[in-house]
């Protein structure tokens, strides 16, 4: 709190406004972000708990003891290792890169496992096989054992179809089928064997745990000795390179915070607190810069007795041009005698202001405030008698008026 009631009025209520408004922002975007893990989102994520997610899937899996891992980096890469003992699986991909299908048949060829599910599944095996189905039906089936191949043994399995497989290729053996249509498949290519559901309806987390689904998956995948198993998220829309790893909500709240940071900057530096325009600079040569530049030159050297010496020579000159008495050296003494049989009606206190000043002319401890006061009360004696000395003002007004005239003329 200490550092809060430190701050200037106009910075705390401005480090408030942006506290607000980053709490608003908070709220607004918890509250309008559409929810990426409810039941509406259909993709079979292993990151995804809703019904239609994978998520207990690939944790049944680890508990299990299988060896598997995410893989979300170019699909290049793992088709590069992969080998006899790879075993991919491929729930709902999104693809048409060419690039994504040649690593899927670089996999089965170097005699790898793959798991494809859905029309994109089809699409992405070798073989050119997958099609829309001619009909749409929303309502799970239970599907119907086809063939003499162990997968087609696994017992009752209950699916949604969403893609169909072409028929007539003898390599291609259905295990189950739907209504008279092909819902689960496998082949061999290659060195390798692929394996194709027409959906990921068995391995989601709504229907895993029906009738025989998680058999089908774990027949669908074959041994786990000896294989090394990846889920493949890299096709659900987001591909993990080296550099991806700096992205996410931390480099997002790093850009965040560096442009909030600069936005204080410029607010604080840019906001009125001073005069919006400078003074205007007097003009070289005046009178006022050069007592500016004298009493500068008095502050740095210290020398307030010689400002007060000045000022009291100055008035003794002009108390003796009064008088009529030029070039005479005259003390403080003197000339206050001087000027009261002068001016009778000057003020008492001028032989005591000119001693104080003659003092301070010739010491060095009077200080600038002192020196002043001297200097002003000087002035207001000089303008006391020049006011006495005014014409019709006494018998000196002559007097005056003739030195003034020789002062002129000299």
């Amino acid at each position: 709190m200490k550092f809060f009631s430190s701050l200037d009025p106009k910075d705390r209520r401005l480090l408030l406004w942006c506290v607000a408004i980053g709490l608003a922002l908070s709220i607004a975007v918890g509250f309008l972000l559409p929810g990426a893990n409810n039941n509406n989102n259909p993709l079979p994520s292993t990151y995804l708990s809703g019904q239609h997610g994978a998520r207990a899937a690939y944790e049944t899996l680890l508990r299990s003891n299988y060896p598997i891992e995410r893989w979300e980096r170019p699909l290049a890469e793992l088709a590069a290792t992969a080998g006899p003992d790879t075993v991919v699986i491929f729930a709902e991909p999104m693809t048409r890169e060419p690039a994504n299908l040649k690593a899927v048949r670089q996999i089965l060829e170097r005699g790898g496992r793959v798991l494809a599910t859905g029309f994109w599944g089809a699409f992405l095996l070798p073989g050119e096989a997958g099609a829309t189905p001619d009909t749409f039906n929303f309502a799970a089936c239970k599907l119907e054992p086809e063939g003499l191949d162990p997968l087609a043994s696994t017992g009752e399995v209950w699916m949604v179809p969403e893609a169909q497989w072409k028929p007539g290729n003898p390599a291609h053996r259905v295990n189950y089928s739907c209504a008279g249509q092909p819902a689960v498949v496998e082949y061999d290519w290659g060195k390798g064997h692929a394996v194709w559901w027409a959906s990921s309806t068995p391995l989601e987390n709504g229907s895993l745990a029906r009738a025989n689904d998680l058999d089908l998956l774990l027949n669908s995948l074959g041994p786990r000795a000896g294989h090394h198993f990846y889920w493949d998220e890299s096709l659900h829309g987001e591909i993990r390179t080296a550099w991806s790893y700096a992205s996410g909500p931390s480099w997002t709240l790093l850009w965040s915070g560096l442009a909030a940071l600069a936005l204080l900057v410029v607010l604080s530096f840019s906001r009125r607190s001073g005069p919006v325009r400078e003074f205007p600079a007097a003009a070289r040569a005046t009178p006022i810069e050069f007592l500016d530049a004298l009493g500068s030159l008095y502050r740095n050297a210290g020398a307030a007795s010689t400002a007060v010496a000045i000022a009291l020579e100055r008035f003794r000159r002009h108390v003796l041009r009064l008088s009529g008495l030029r070039g005479k050296q005259m003390n403080a003494s003197e000339l206050a005698a001087l000027l009261r049989r002068r001016f009778p009606q000057i003020d008492e206190t001028l032989e005591e202001d000119l001693k104080a000043c003659e003092e301070a002319a010739w010491g060095e401890t009077v200080t600038a405030r002192e020196a002043l006061k001297l200097i002003q009360k000087l002035h207001g004696h000089q303008e006391r008698l020049n006011a006495a000395a005014q014409p019709g003002a006494g018998p000196i007004a002559s007097k005056e008026l003739h030195s003034n005239k020789q002062e002129r003329a000299s």
